[in-house]
């Protein structure tokens, strides 16, 4: 096979004496697929790819590398959008180690609502593991049939149920790490309440690769809800929508499992997926309301009181609620191919924010006249979870303007909305994580006392600085 430039066949032959050939990947086509991230903004190089197949494999990879001293990229379903897990400009090169092969369900225990898994495990195939015993797993991503569940943990991520059961974090009850040093560390009890002293892997989610890798999941389950109801509605304005949100949240209560706001202006990306795509509604902000219960409540009654009291109140122009499984697909498939269709169409900004949910109707006005004072010709786009806080107001650029110059443009586009975001006290990120494409802005926003606390853990975790370098700190020397 043809071996990549700078790899010496010394180290390629060290590395398939710990994983066999079939762990380790060093030609050009066997790594493409490792290299590029899902929206095909981000291509990267590697040395080569690992691919271990158990964990005593990775905690052997993991000790060559260090003997070695080569940095170390963990990957999972490589759906991230911020290269996080692509090497797009460690000058010194790197292997990918994906965790792909580890991808057993270890256990699904519906007694005490826990499942544990190997990190590489397919979100959707964990979902299937719980429904299989009458069981909930409600993390919820567009990705959910690619990407992995030791991923999910390192980014600590979203989705579309967050509001109701919480990030990623908030659905793990502990993980099994390899740390930079090749030692295994293994936080799993099955215990709900653990109050023994620091929660440490509350130090490892979110932590996107940096300080060690994970090769187990212990999850929450829920029980399967029974009853759901979904409505998809008309409203004025983002205003109407949030209002909204704040009566639906007080009526509805912890029922609500998903609240979603989509601009109008969406509705043409949806259907560059599906040509059929037609919204249920007209009007300028579209709210998807899902209503959830595993308990005998009547939530078709709730729901349609609900939505009577807000038309009654010119809140709601109009509202559509779902008569079938089916139709409540048709109208998610708006939310999901709106998604697909932005990368469809290639380049545009894509950002992630979050700010308080009584800020939202502001901070899409303040970016909206931003773009429209700025950039007329580029195409602002708002949708997210909004009852988390989190909006995604991505910017498509002009059809007929090359992409080098879109992309030019589009730097200063998302500095202009980060600056709008900072400016109300919002976060650059509300669940994509930092990754190498936001680690600049990440570690200039961050002062002085807490760039301390995470260098001090970086330093002491991964001393050598050789997990994931480049993703979320700017440099070893910076950090120190």
């Amino acid at each position: 096979m043809t071996i990549h430039h700078g790899i010496s066949p010394d180290v390629l032959a060290a590395l398939e004496g710990v994983l066999g050939q079939s762990g380790v990947a060093a030609d050009a086509a066997g790594m493409a697929r490792y290299l590029g991230d899902w929206s095909g903004d981000h291509h990267g190089g590697a040395l080569a790819v690992l691919k271990p197949a158990s964990v005593a494999e990775v905690q052997a990879a993991v000790r060559l590398c260090g003997t070695l001293g080569l940095a170390m990229i963990p990957q999972g379903g490589n759906t991230g959008l911020v290269a996080g897990a692509i090497d797009i400009g460690t000058s010194r090169g790197a292997v990918v180690i994906s965790l792909e092969r580890l991808n057993s369900i270890r256990l699904v225990d519906a007694d005490n609502f826990i499942l544990q898994a190997d990190a590489g495990c397919i979100l959707q195939h964990i979902k299937d593991a719980a429904e299989s015993q009458d069981c909930l797993f409600p993390l919820a991503l567009g990705a959910q049939g690619s990407c992995q569940i030791g991923g999910n943990a390192a980014s600590n991520a979203g989705g579309v149920n967050v509001l109701r059961y919480g990030m990623a974090r908030d659905l793990i009850v502990g993980l099994e790490v390899v740390l930079p040093d090749g030692e295994l560390w293994s936080g799993f009890s099955g215990l709900r309440k653990d109050n023994r002293g620091y929660d440490l892997k509350q130090i490892f989610i979110g932590s996107e690769g940096t300080l060690g890798i994970i090769t187990g999941v212990e999850v929450k389950l829920f029980p399967k809800p029974g009853r759901v109801e979904t409505a998809y509605l008309g409203l004025a304005s983002f205003e109407a929508a949030i209002t909204l949100f704040r009566q639906a949240r007080r009526g509805c209560s912890d029922l609500i499992s998903a609240f979603e706001i989509i601009g109008s202006e969406c509705m043409g990306l949806a259907r560059l997926v599906d040509p059929n795509i037609v919204a249920p509604v007209t009007a300028p902000v579209h709210v998807l309301i899902e209503l959830s219960s595993s308990a005998a409540i009547d939530l078709r009654t709730l729901l349609v009181d609900f939505l009577a009291g807000a038309i009654e109140k010119h809140l709601v122009t109009d509202a559509v609620l779902a008569e079938s499984g089916a139709q409540a697909m048709a109208f998610w498939s708006i939310r999901e191919g709106l998604v697909e269709g932005q990368a469809k169409r290639g380049y545009h900004v894509r950002t992630d924010l979050s700010v308080r949910i009584s800020d939202i109707p502001t901070l899409i006005a303040q970016a909206r006249q931003f773009v429209a004072l700025e950039h007329p010709d580029w195409l602002p786009q708002a949708y997210g979870h909004a009852g988390d806080g989190n909006i995604h107001f991505n910017v498509l650029p002009p059809l007929d303007l090359a992409e080098p110059e879109s992309r030019a443009r589009g730097v200063k586009i998302t500095a202009g909305l980060y600056d709008i975001v900072n400016a109300l006290g919002g976060s650059i990120s509300a669940e994509h994580g930092i990754g190498r494409t936001r680690q600049r802005v990440y570690w200039a926003g961050l002062s002085p006392v807490h760039r301390r606390l995470v260098g001090a853990l970086k330093n002491t975790l991964d001393p050598n600085g050789l997990m994931n370098p480049g993703c979320l700190f700017p440099s070893m020397e910076t950090v120190s």
